[in-house]
Parts: structure tokens; sequence; C-alpha cells
């Protein structure tokens, strides 16, 4: 009988301290979507489908920026890439997100550009097309835009 009580007892203790730690932990914040496809006019430096993907932490944002069509012109450093991706706010003006973050990418390899930080606020709808990717490798500006909306949508933010 003793042992019934300390097994109940335990279990007790348990399903109180997953309770308390539900109650205790931070609330989730989520960006919907998760990842949206556009299309890039890179200039003369090619263009073709890429992908950004966002994250959400409160108001700190990040973007993350991948295309297999659009391609490293030559061999690059991890984070020698300095990025600047400007994105239109659906009730007017427009949000940055900046970073040196990139993998190192041999020539031709896939471009990766981000995590990029920003600020977004609760309710922020975000779009790339009218907005702008600029990335800045040995002095040379590259600039991207998106030549139509992104799909599935915009990111809407918690």
């Amino acid at each position: 009988m003793r042992g019934k009580r300390t097994a109940t007892g335990a279990a007790l203790a348990v399903g109180a301290l997953a309770v308390t730690g539900v109650v205790l932990a931070p609330a989730a914040v989520a960006v919907a979507p998760e990842s949206a496809t556009i299309t890039a006019d890179c200039g003369t430096f090619g263009g073709g489908e890429a992908t950004l993907t966002a994250t959400q932490n409160g108001t700190a944002a990040t973007m993350t920026l991948t295309s297999s069509a659009i391609t490293a012109p030559i061999a690059l450093g991890e984070d020698s890439i300095a990025s600047t991706l400007t994105l239109v706010k659906g009730s007017g003006g427009t949000t940055a997100f900046t970073g040196t973050e990139n993998p190192a990418m041999a020539a031709g390899d896939s471009v990766t550009v981000g995590p990029l930080s920003g600020t977004v606020a609760s309710g922020d709808s975000l779009e790339a097309f009218g907005g702008s990717l600029r990335m800045r490798v040995f002095g040379i500006t590259i600039t991207c835009t998106a030549t139509g909306p992104q799909s599935p949508g915009p990111f809407v933010f918690d």
C-alpha cells in the first residue's frame, strides 16, 4: 500500500511540474507563412526563383533568402556579403532586414544570405514585391527585385 501512495505522489508531483512548465513557458510567436517564393531579377547577375524564410521572436525577426537560380559568380567566404532586404509593409512604408550572414560559397553555388535581422510589430504584413535585396560583395552592389507578388502571400507577424 505504501508503494502505491509513493507512486501516486510521484505522479502528482511530475504532473504539477509539467503544468507549471506549461504555464511559465513563453508564449509562442509565429509568422505565417514561414516561407514564401518569389521570382527575382538581379540584372546582369541573373535571376530566377528564390525562397524567403521568416522567423520571429517577439519584435525581433529574421529573413533568409536562398536561391538555386541565382548563383555565386565567384567563390565567397563565410559572412562576406553585406545584405539589406527591404520588404514593403501592407500599411505603408518598408521594413529592412540587414546583416552579413552567409555560408561560404564556391563559384556557381546557390546563393544564400541570412539570417538577416529586423524589427517587426504585431500585425505587420510584409511583401517582397516592391522591395529589394541589396548585396554588397567586394565593393560591388548587386540589387535584386521581385518581379511579382510572393507566393503564397505576405508574411504576417503575430
